[in-house]
């Protein structure tokens, strides 16, 4: 017998509370014990799941992580692309360089301050040797390459990049500058607010990219 529509998405609805559930423990648990203490069966336990529907709905370790953090770094688990939501909207109708490197560096604050914590664990987990998570590491700084390739491409197409500073050192310049380990020393390690930090990465893109 075929389920009724409303039995199909009542159980969709039921499985994404499931998984919604299983990340916020992921994040909870990374958070408070780091990366190699946590095991999967440690998050279903603390999700109040079976271990099998955790390794069902990942399949492994690694798999878990890396959504934890997409979920942390979006803000909610909504199928919504980072580049549709309405900050980056307002970036890409901003109507000079000064005002899209203003706006991303707003988002480059909104970002870490949501990521801190958890990512501050995660990226010390890769420096500690886990093979893992330095494939994990390289696949964010890889991420993060891609959206400072975009911003310097939106200066460009306005004529706003500086003439004298090729592209790609551009946007090399601005992959260091939103780096996580960076944001963590100025507001973890020196005290800064992040109000402070995005004032300042503000000024610091600005003088780097355009003239």
């Amino acid at each position: 017998m075929n389920r009724r529509p409303y039995d199909n998405t009542l159980r969709a609805e039921q499985a994404r509370l499931t998984r919604r559930r299983v990340l916020a423990a992921a994040h909870d648990l990374i958070v408070a014990r780091g990366p190699s203490a946590v095991t999967m069966r440690d998050v279903a336990a603390e999700a109040g799941v079976s271990a099998e529907t955790v390794q069902k709905a990942f399949g492994s370790k690694a798999a878990l992580i890396k959504e934890t953090y997409d979920v942390t770094l979006a803000g909610d688990d909504e199928p919504v692309p980072m580049i549709d939501r309405p900050e980056y909207h307002a970036l890409l109708t901003a109507p000079t360089p000064i005002e899209k490197l203003s706006r991303y560096a707003a988002i480059a604050r909104a970002l870490s301050e949501r990521l801190g914590p958890l990512l501050s664990k995660l990226l010390a987990g890769a420096r500690s040797g886990d093979p893992d998570l330095a494939t994990f590491r390289e696949t964010i700084n890889a991420e993060r390459l891609v959206g400072a390739t975009w911003i310097v491409g939106q200066l460009a197409d306005l004529g706003g990049l500086r003439a004298d500073l090729p592209p790609d050192q551009a946007r090399d310049i601005v992959w260091a500058m939103i780096a996580p380990e960076l944001y963590e020393l100025f507001v973890t390690d020196r005290g800064w607010t992040s109000e402070q930090y995005e004032q300042w990465l503000t000024r610091a893109l600005v003088d780097a990219l355009t003239g």
